[in-house]
């Protein structure tokens, strides 16, 4: 076995042969340099670059680390959250207390959420007026086609009557207020019959309502009519049965000859609940403004509610005729009553309109013809014993 070693500091390499039992062999003998380079070829070994290759390595390696975990982005900075604490399962109350006085949290809360937004906080009056703005803004395109209505009838020499019936506090003089209010004055009248006098009483039951009856291009609106002998007169007693029976046998005849005139005939009945008409009924015990308006009758109004609903059913039962029907009009909400009212008159004349974008068929939550209205009230009667309202 040859075995061959290399001096690296002298340059030298010494060539042994082994032998099988491990010991030397005598054979083998130190060769000189030049004897080394015959017998192999001279191997240069370059140790200094290798070690400067493996410290080059060694840095590259350690920089590449350092200049890593310098580049990494630092850790955003959580805020620690504050736990979160169950709130009370119990139910908003409606009404809180502050100050000794109450008030809707529901408000507050509505209150809150504008001051959150930017928006100004405004007081209850403050929010009726901007209410009211937006109500009598939404009227005005009717109004005008009011104006348009009323100038056909003018150019074609035509009359019309409105009628304007229902209970006390109904809303019937407000309607005829937005009714007429742009309304050229020289060719309408309002008519609200006083009471009759001791002469009135000795002519014809007509006969005061027919002098003011429209002429030619005129229309008139009556705030009440001649159907208080339907309704009124008799649950106070202002009229005999033999009276109230006369009218209820006449009064449609008398309406056909208007209409077979060329006379435009419009019914109108405003129905409102009980409730409604307490309610408002007390606004004008407190309210200077409205006092004028509560009367001996109204007074009674509430305590004879039932015997006003049987007086009507009569009226709608006898009086509705296809010549001149009825319309009823649900007067709980004022504004919807007053639109929907509009909306009947345009639609009660034939004229050219201006605004075509505009809807004109009436709510039918709100409208309802008088023998639907009848048909409701007999199926009440039938399956409750009484009239609802």
């Amino acid at each position: 076995m040859v075995l061959t070693r290399i001096d690296q500091e002298n340059g030298t390499m010494t060539v042994k042969k082994k032998s099988p039992a491990g010991k030397p062999s005598p054979e083998s003998k130190p060769a000189t340099a030049e004897a080394a380079k015959k017998v192999a070829p001279k191997v240069k070994l370059k140790v200094a670059p290798k070690a400067a290759k493996t410290t080059a390595k060694t840095t590259a390696k350690t920089t590449a680390k350092t200049t890593a975990k310098k580049k990494k982005p630092a850790k955003k900075q959580t805020k620690a959250k504050s736990p979160q604490i169950p709130l009370p399962k119990v139910k908003n109350p409606k009404i809180i207390t502050f100050k000794k006085k109450g008030i809707i949290l529901k408000d507050l809360l509505n209150e809150y959420s504008v001051l959150k937004k930017g928006g100004p906080t405004l007081n209850k009056f403050q929010k009726k007026a901007i209410r009211r703005y937006h109500r009598e803004e939404a009227l005005k395109p009717y109004q005008a086609e009011l104006i348009r209505m009323q100038k056909c009838l003018e150019e074609n020499n035509r009359k019309m009557i409105i009628l304007f019936e229902g209970r006390d506090a109904a809303g019937k003089g407000g309607t005829i207020r937005r009714v007429v209010r742009y309304m050229n004055e020289k060719h309408y009248r309002i008519v609200a019959m006083a009471k009759p006098t001791e002469y009135e009483k000795t002519q014809w039951f007509f006969q005061k309502y027919i002098a003011q009856l429209p002429r030619g291009g005129e229309v008139v609106l009556f705030d009440r009519s001649w159907y208080n002998r339907a309704v009124v007169e008799p649950v106070f007693g202002f009229c005999t049965p033999e009276e109230y029976k006369n009218f209820m046998r006449g009064v449609v005849g008398f309406e056909k000859d208007l209409v077979r005139q060329g006379t435009i005939v419009v019914k109108l009945y405003f129905s409102v609940t009980k409730e409604e008409q307490a309610r408002r009924f007390n606004r004008r015990k407190t309210d200077p403004l409205r006092q004028w308006k509560l009367s001996e009758i109204d007074v009674q109004a509430q305590d004879r509610w039932d015997d006003f609903t049987t007086q009507k059913y009569e009226m709608l039962k006898k009086t509705h005729t296809n010549t001149a029907p009825w319309t009823i009009i649900r007067s709980n909400n004022k504004h919807e009553a007053r639109l929907n009212a509009m909306k009947i008159i345009l639609n009660a004349v034939p004229y050219e309109r201006g605004n075509t974008d505009l809807d004109y068929v009436p709510d039918p939550g709100i409208v309802i013809s008088g023998s639907r209205e009848k048909e409701t009230m007999d199926a009440q009667r039938i399956k409750l014993g009484s009239f609802v309202g």
